[in-house]
């Protein structure tokens, strides 16, 4: 068990990490220009997981912070501050840690619509579940996926430059490109790892359908090459979603399909049947080399996950699922309950 002083220092660590994170966009818009009003915003949530027997809680929240500093330039930023809670062996008292994450922190200068270029922290690009379903308040699913680790490493952040835009489009079709590098950091909270890489795809406007791919060039150690692919399918007049990844690094290949429902046509909530969305995803992953690796998963590992998501007034949700893993290493159950907020807190008004 923790020692008491050990609890101080965590619980100091962890209240210095968040006052830092939520004052600096205060800071920032003393010196903001634009029409648009910075703003905070994130999720706090409660998460109850239960994986082979064993249970552990998570009270989180994720603040955002979002800064216009003149008509190019924007700052953006997202923490991740959670506490890990679980019962001590034969039944003991249940202890907790706290930990502290900086998910990105990053000055954007928008060139034109077809170039942006961002320095500082950022999530990094390779396909899609990191950038665009990482946040506790978007993703169905409150386990991350097997693939998560590839390509992402451990953070799912890197510290460099990114450039991203869209290379040419028309009515019918667009042509989106990211490229960046990212510098080898052992900071606490801030860690990542040197690598270059880029993301590509198309996305069709009419069908709501994007398919690209990913690659990159891991630089720190041994050097490795990681390829990827992802295909998105969101429309509009259809009530499901579909998102599905493959991956590919030297320790091992997979993939994951996730398919989600909802009962009503239109993306509003206006009966009990469209606050529900049942969820249902399959993933799997084969080792190819033996070992632990940062970037990838220790085992043949296989899937079956399903959830049920409810859509409750004032930006609440309440999430459960249930995974069944079959690995290698040994079968078991995973249970999730999630209770998640969704929050906005405008710092200033609007000018005129």
């Amino acid at each position: 068990m923790n020692s008491p002083m050990g609890k101080t220092v965590v619980c100091k660590t962890f209240f210095r990490h968040l006052v830092t994170i939520v004052a600096l966009p205060f800071f920032l818009t003393s010196v903001a220009t634009a029409q648009d009003s910075p703003l905070i915003s994130g999720a706090v949530g409660f998460v109850s997981t239960t994986s082979g027997g064993q249970t552990f809680l998570q009270p989180l929240i994720a603040p955002v912070a979002v800064v216009p500093l003149g008509d190019h330039w924007l700052f953006e930023s997202r923490a991740d501050l959670r506490g890990f809670i679980a019962r001590q062996p034969s039944n003991g008292p249940y202890d907790g840690q706290f930990f502290a994450t900086l998910e990105y922190a990053q000055l954007d200068y928008l060139v034109n619509k077809r170039l942006t270029i961002s320095v500082g922290r950022y999530l990094t690009p390779f396909n899609t579940y990191d950038e665009r379903l990482s946040a506790i308040w978007v993703r169905d699913l409150p386990d991350a996926p097997l693939l998560f680790t590839v390509g992402t490493r451990t953070s799912g952040s890197s510290n460099g430059a990114m450039i991203r835009g869209v290379a040419a489009n028309t009515n019918s079709w667009e042509w989106n490109y990211t490229a960046y590098f990212s510098a080898a950091t052992t900071i606490d909270q801030v860690q990542s790892g040197r690598a270059a890489g880029m993301r590509s795809g198309v996305f069709l406007p009419h069908q709501q359908l994007e398919v690209g791919g990913s690659y990159q060039r891991f630089l720190q150690d041994t050097h490795q090459n990681i390829a990827g692919a992802y295909l998105w399918w969101v429309p509009v007049d259809v009530p499901v979603q579909i998102r599905s990844e493959y991956a590919h690094s030297p320790q091992g290949h997979g993939y994951w399909a996730e398919g989600a429902f909802r009962f009503t046509r239109a993306n509003t909530i206006s009966s009990l049947a469209s606050r529900i969305q049942p969820v249902v995803r399959v993933q799997r992953f084969v080792r190819e080399t033996p070992g632990f690796s940062a970037l990838s998963n220790s085992s043949d590992t296989k899937t079956a996950d399903f959830g049920l998501n409810l859509y409750l007034p004032q930006d609440m949700r309440v999430s459960s699922s249930y995974s069944r893993q079959f690995s290698s290493l040994g079968d078991f159950n995973v249970w999730n309950v999630d209770l998640t907020y969704r929050f906005t807190l405008p710092l200033a008004g609007r000018r005129q």
